[in-house]
């Protein structure tokens, strides 16, 4: 087949499909060749960037023979607006009732509760707290403290 290249086509599950394209092809024409009726729920990623413009081809993307592009099929269908990303600057800041229960978002408020007490005991008991402690609480304090803005704060 000359004039033909060989991509392979990845799947999250780890499967693959061997396309044999043209340089020449565009992406949709390769989403439309290979996913018929579905060309809006796959999005194709190649060297972590996710290809949107479905008018190039894959000569201008550096597409090869035998390189490997990653499939990925959303569960609905979206608009070509809705697949483009949002400026992060105008984004909108989660609110704490939108942010999922998670082992990861309860830690912070567990270390302060840790933290805390320990402040407690130290204040209350300081003759169990030797000076290179109590230096290593603040130390520790500080940098949490840090760490807490840097999630939570704007």
């Amino acid at each position: 087949c000359s004039g033909f290249i060989k991509i392979r086509l990845k799947f999250l599950n780890d499967t693959e499909e061997v396309a044999m394209v043209r340089p020449e092809d565009t992406v949709g024409g390769l989403k439309s060749k290979y996913f018929p009726g579905q060309e809006n729920q796959m999005k194709f990623i190649y060297r972590g960037q996710l290809l949107q413009d479905q008018g190039r081809t894959l000569r201008s993307l550096h597409i090869t023979d035998n390189c490997v592009i990653h499939c990925h099929r959303s569960r609905c269908a979206t608009t070509a607006t809705a697949t483009t990303l949002p400026d992060p600057s105008t984004a909108a800041t989660p609110d704490a009732a939108s942010l999922p229960l998670s082992a990861g978002n309860l830690m912070v408020p567990a270390v302060m509760v840790v933290l805390a007490a320990v402040w407690y005991f130290r204040i209350n008991y300081r003759q169990l707290f030797t000076a290179p402690a109590t230096v290593s609480l603040i130390g520790v304090t500080v940098l949490f403290s840090f760490l807490a803005f840097g999630v939570y704060g704007q």
